[in-house]
């Protein structure tokens, strides 16, 4: 092959040029733009770390107000909640008052009623033993055909009432 025998004759040259290259190629970039390159970072992280710091400066400052406004507020809820304490004890006892009276007057309401719905209970009751003995000659005449007298309707009505 004709390639690889004059490989021999161009080597020399060729590895001139590669290293001619080369070393340009460093002194250009290595030398001259590198360092610009390295100097920009150098002065970023500078940059970034000043105002790391300020940042950290500003959240001190800032906690040390958030916790004077803490305490500030903490002092005015203690005020607060003393006040609350004594409108709350003021308007219990004016309560109390009126609840007493209220309950005096609802007792004796209650009693009242109490006595007026047993009244009505009890004439309820009768008259649910009329119905019910009503309704129990109607169902005995009709499912049984048999005539029940009243007396005996009650009587049965007043001993289910009774189990109830």
């Amino acid at each position: 092959m004709p390639q690889i025998a004059q490989l021999a004759e161009t080597y020399s040259s060729q590895v001139f040029w590669l290293l001619v290259f080369f070393g340009i190629t460093f002194f250009l970039i290595g030398r001259g733009m590198v360092p610009k390159v390295m100097d920009t970072v150098a002065m970023r992280d500078k940059q970034i770390a000043d105002d790391l710091a300020a940042a950290q400066a500003a959240r001190d400052r800032a906690d040390e107000q958030e916790e004077a406004w803490r305490q500030r507020e903490n002092e005015n809820r203690a005020e607060a909640q003393a006040l609350i304490a004594a409108a709350k004890s003021e308007a219990a006892s004016k309560s109390e008052k009126k609840i007493a009276a209220a309950q005096k007057r609802l007792d004796k309401k209650l009693t009242e009623a109490e006595a007026r719905i047993a009244e009505a209970r009890g004439a309820a009751m009768s008259e649910i033993e009329n119905v019910a003995a009503d309704v129990t000659q109607e169902i005995v005449a009709r499912v049984a055909g048999a005539s029940v007298d009243e007396a005996a309707a009650k009587a049965a009505v007043k001993e289910a009432m009774a189990n109830v």
